[in-house]
């Protein structure tokens, strides 16, 4: 796993959202800084959690002109029943076959009761408007990921 780092140019990509739409990164930089938020699965425990409280901090990531936006193996259609579930007020997209989560250096080898397997290492990437990585954060408990994003900012 070769992960990203601060100074790195964030790939282009386009995935699906959760109503099937495709949404380009670059289309969304033309107005804001992006978390790109990297979880393991939709509507699992540590990543609901994770998603609730970067919903419930929306208005202080957009008073620092910055949204977040999840990525995940999943299909749309599951991350529209995890956004339905929880009124998610942001961004999730499916990378299927997991091609953006490579390009960001975060699928990888992991380790969980025992079992080795390929999957998303839960990390995320706050990207400049002009594509450039400026922060990463890959030190975090779930349920702190959105006060150590906004302790940074």
């Amino acid at each position: 796993m070769n992960t990203l780092k601060v100074g790195d140019k964030a790939p282009a990509f386009t995935l699906p959202d959760q109503n099937g739409n495709p949404v380009a990164l670059n289309t969304l930089l033309e107005k804001h800084r992006v978390l790109v938020y990297f979880y393991p699965k939709a509507m699992t425990p540590g990543c609901t959690v994770q998603a609730q409280n970067l919903r419930d901090q929306k208005e202080a990531l957009a008073e620092k002109n910055t949204i977040a936006v999840g990525i995940s193996p999943d299909a749309p259609k599951r991350l529209a029943k995890f956004t339905e579930r929880d009124a998610l007020n942001f961004i999730l997209l499916g990378d299927e076959d997991h091609a953006v989560a490579e390009a960001f250096g975060v699928w990888g080898l992991k380790k969980f009761m025992g079992k080795e397997y390929d999957g998303i290492h839960r990390i995320s990437f706050l990207v400049e408007q002009d594509g450039t990585i400026s922060q990463v954060f890959d030190k975090f408990k779930t349920k702190e990921h959105h006060q150590v994003v906004l302790d940074a900012l």
